[in-house]
């Protein structure tokens, strides 16, 4: 390994030129209206089953059919370039609520260990809450059973009583959330009451439930401040094809204090990429002071569904490794025109078959990013990278040179390296760019 350095300086010349940097930035800022020093970006996966798959020890492979040894690294690795990862917490998980589903298994003290390993290895973390002892989406809201018995004061309580224990123990633990999710694609409400049941759902066309509801966000979002004052608090719907009605869930939520409005977009679901443009447009105009994230997506790289899909994506991207890959391209493209999203999460995207006897899922979902036939990466892993883009290089290149690490290297995305690089390149490391050339 050869390296070539900027000329050395000394502490205060670094530092004269890391200012002389910024003020270059920011004089260029006006004539680059997509780029800002402020918005760091994020990218990364709901990687919540990953230790069930390390327990069953399914093997996972690179492209080039490499075994992966330690599956956080990779992903922090500068051939994936993530650096953030998310994970669901279930109250008491119950599989038997939904066709004893194995992957129902996330409880705190799972969460608390894998979500410590997830700091560790330099991740940003992003807890999401789902309020439920089984699957929380649109369709299902069903309160823990453990808290059906409550009315609605006694149940917002025991809702900040539980959010707050759980981030004490990942605080104590060394595993603090950056991003907190208080509920998980609560487009309709949360804490509906037992399974089946049609009460307390929020609709936009009616005033109804929704004093409940946002009391009941409101004590979570208290609890999250008091504990981790730092988190950005998230509210996670799931409406993305659906512009106005999106922008009607988040102006009835204006009494709630959150920071970032949380997106769900599967196109096969959400529509096309100009109707997820429409909502992102929209959201900008009616919320300016938000940050959006994307906090799920996926795609299929084979087997696409027969039915249940709202709109043929399959037209516009196959249901193949190419066509993937194809869709993370196109979305990072359109992602990179609305100033206002600063994150983009794959969901399951350490899909990697069933394990053994169905250990770990009972059915392949064919959305994640390892091939369930041969245990390798799959081409569009490489490609989200690429939504940290020219935002996150700017402001890992000021920041670095005003920290002046030594002893660190990062990618010019910003993504911390577990070790020195190597394939060649330009870095940043010790505060200074460096041309890194591999023997």
């Amino acid at each position: 390994m050869i390296t070539f350095r900027d000329r050395k300086c000394r502490r205060s010349e670094l530092s004269r030129w890391a200012r002389v940097v910024v003020l270059v930035i920011s004089y260029l800022l006006p004539l680059t209206p997509h780029l800002s020093i402020h918005a760091q970006r994020y990218v990364g996966g709901d990687i919540s089953l990953l230790p069930q798959y390390e327990k069953y020890n399914v093997p996972y492979y690179d492209t080039d059919g490499q075994k992966i040894a330690d599956m956080l690294q990779y992903m922090k690795s500068e051939a994936v370039g993530w650096n953030a990862q998310r994970v669901r917490l279930f109250v008491n998980p119950t599989p038997s609520l939904d066709y004893n589903d194995p992957a129902i298994c996330q409880d705190i003290d799972y969460v608390v260990s894998f979500g410590k390993r997830i700091k560790e290895a330099g991740f940003a973390f992003m807890l999401d809450f789902h309020y439920s002892d089984s699957w929380a989406d649109p369709a299902k809201q069903w309160t823990p059973v453990e808290w059906q018995s409550l009315s609605d004061e006694e149940l917002q309580a025991r809702l900040y009583d539980y959010t707050k224990d759980c981030l004490k123990r990942l605080v104590e633990a060394g595993a603090t959330p950056d991003f907190i999710q208080t509920g998980n694609e609560i487009s309709y409400g949360m804490l509906w009451g037992k399974k089946d049941t049609k009460s307390n759902r929020c609709y936009t066309n009616s005033d109804a439930n929704w004093p409940r509801f946002i009391a009941l966000l409101q004590q979570a979002v208290k609890a999250c401040r008091e504990v981790c004052p730092e988190a950005k608090v998230i509210i996670h719907t799931e409406r993305a094809g659906e512009p106005q009605t999106t922008v009607d869930i988040y102006k009835r939520l204006a009494g709630v204090d959150y920071d970032i409005i949380g997106l769900s977009y599967y196109p096969f679901w959400h529509k096309n990429l100009a109707t997820l443009s429409q909502t992102l447009e929209q959201l900008a105009t009616n919320f300016p002071e938000k940050q959006v994230q994307i906090v799920e997506t996926a795609y299929y790289y084979q087997w696409k569904p027969s039915k249940g899909n709202t709109w043929d994506s399959f037209s516009t991207w196959a249901d193949t490794p190419e066509g993937q890959a194809a869709f993370v391209r196109d979305l990072i493209a359109e992602l990179n025109k609305h100033s206002n999203v600063n994150a983009l999460y794959w969901w399951f995207p350490e899909e990697n078959g069933n394990g053994p006897d169905n250990q770990v899922i009972t059915g392949w979902l064919n959305r994640g990013l390892w091939d369930a036939n041969n245990h390798r990466a799959l081409p569009a892993l490489y490609e989200l990278k690429a939504f940290l883009g020219a935002e996150t290089s700017v402001r890992s290149l000021a920041s670095d040179l005003l920290s002046l690490t030594s002893e660190t290297w990062y990618t010019l995305q910003g993504v911390r390296l577990p070790s020195k690089p190597t394939h060649t390149g330009f870095y940043i490391h010790g505060g200074r760019k460096v041309l890194s050339i591999s023997e």
